[in-house]
């Protein structure tokens, strides 16, 4: 599947869309990437040395302010001490790219432990990652690169800060800036890997025949694992909020949930995806039913999220499922990164970065107005799942945006 010639404005994009869901007879990872594949990347995920659950909070202040049940956040920031649920995803698809390499040259399977030893050092020192970034999807492919014996070389678009740059940096990668917008910086990643033999560890592609786009999902079915585990099976959340971006997170996270409920004989929860509104591809490919690319720069202070093409394995997955698509402007996460920070709903003051607001920031502008409570159909008695993705990962552009230092906010609390 490509992208389809048909782009799109933001300004001429609606701000809420209700899909219906599509293709019911196929279950929702059909084609993109199997239980079995996600059970392996949590599998593997866990042997890795530092691994540990990140906390589930509750916001029971928030709840009550917005006039809801409960509200849950999978708290994403000390994720592998890499600050964003991202570490799951490219560290793991980089880790799956060594293991065939290896594989191939040797007949041997390695585990993490023998590519962190060095044991095919000879072999992987050789080969070089290569990957296009808003900031936490090239961390992770570094610091996978670095972790399993590779070398990583990271794309990225004029509007990525500086401290994300500096950060991929410091864990081995090498960085390379371009003139266009992240999509530009997909495309020249991909004609680099061509020219240059090096591996595509995209976490988005029209490439349906790519293994690294759904590794990477498979790779975030662990934050799933550890949500649901988390929450008792009587109070399964009613509906499950969601960041867009080129929407691989969400296809991943929606639909390894909705295949569980499907095998349960348990009601799905109602999905809701939030984008920026200057990069919301997903709403706009939504409301036409296929794939639409965005014109413009895409920026947008939720810089995990300025993203212009869906990816093609996120499409089916969201397609068959459905959701409520919303766009906010970049002024509701900013506020919203300030009044958790502060702890202005009365919860404990938590750090939550740009991009990993944006899902509690549309939760809380949708839930204050009344077309779109009803449209997404919350009452006093839902169950909210949200997830922040990132902490304070560009820590001085949060002090910019908030006021607030991120040394200066205690740690995020216990487990809910």
């Amino acid at each position: 599947m490509s992208v389809r010639d048909l782009m799109t404005a933001p300004s001429s994009l609606p701000s809420l869309f209700l899909a219906a869901p599509g293709e019911r007879a196929l279950r929702p990872l059909d084609g993109v990437f199997s239980r079995a594949e996600a059970a392996r990347a949590g599998a593997e995920i866990r042997a890795w040395s530092g691994y540990t659950p990140t906390p589930l909070l509750a916001f029971p202040g928030l709840a009550a302010a917005l006039g809801l049940g409960r509200v849950w956040c999978k708290y994403e920031a000390p994720r592998f001490g890499l600050g964003s649920f991202k570490a799951l995803g490219g560290a793991y698809a980089v880790m799956r790219a060594l293991q065939e390499k290896v594989a191939a040259a040797t007949g041997e399977t390695a585990s993490a432990a023998d590519l962190e030893s060095g044991r095919f050092a000879g072999i992987t020192r050789g080969i070089t990652m290569v990957t296009a970034s808003d900031g936490n999807h090239g961390l992770s492919v570094a610091w996978g690169a670095q972790r399993f014996g590779a070398r990583a070389v990271v794309y990225l678009h004029r509007a990525v800060s500086p401290g994300r740059e500096a950060l991929i940096r410091e864990v081995g990668g090498d960085t390379v800036r371009i003139a266009g917008n992240y999509d530009d910086s997909v495309a020249e990643a991909a004609r680099v890997a061509r020219e240059k033999g090096w591996i595509l560890v995209a976490d988005t592609s029209d490439d349906l025949a790519d293994p690294a786009p759904a590794r990477v999902m498979a790779g975030y079915g662990v934050l799933v694992r550890e949500a649901l585990d988390a929450i008792p099976s009587a109070d399964a959340p009613t509906h499950v909020v969601l960041q867009g971006g080129c929407g691989g997170m969400a296809a991943a996270v929606a639909g390894l949930i909705a295949d569980q409920c499907d095998d349960l004989g348990a009601p799905r929860p109602r999905f809701i995806i939030v984008e920026p509104e200057n990069a919301a591809c997903l709403i706009a490919t939504a409301a036409a039913g296929a794939p639409v690319r965005i014109e413009g720069d895409l920026e947008t202070i939720m810089a995990g999220l300025s993203v212009g093409e869906v990816s093609a394995l996120a499409w089916p997955v969201l397609h068959r499922l459905g959701a409520l698509y919303m766009t906010i402007p970049d002024g509701v996460a900013r506020d919203a990164m300030e009044a958790f920070g502060r702890g202005s709903y009365g919860d404990a003051p938590v750090v939550i970065g740009d991009a990993g607001v944006a899902g509690l920031a549309g939760l809380v502008h949708l839930a204050r107005g009344a077309e779109g409570r009803a449209l997404a159909g919350l009452v006093a008695a839902s169950r909210v799942l949200t997830i922040a993705t990132e902490g304070a990962v560009d820590r001085e552009g949060y002090r910019r945006l908030t006021g607030l230092s991120p040394d200066g906010i205690a740690a995020a609390p216990a487990d809910a």
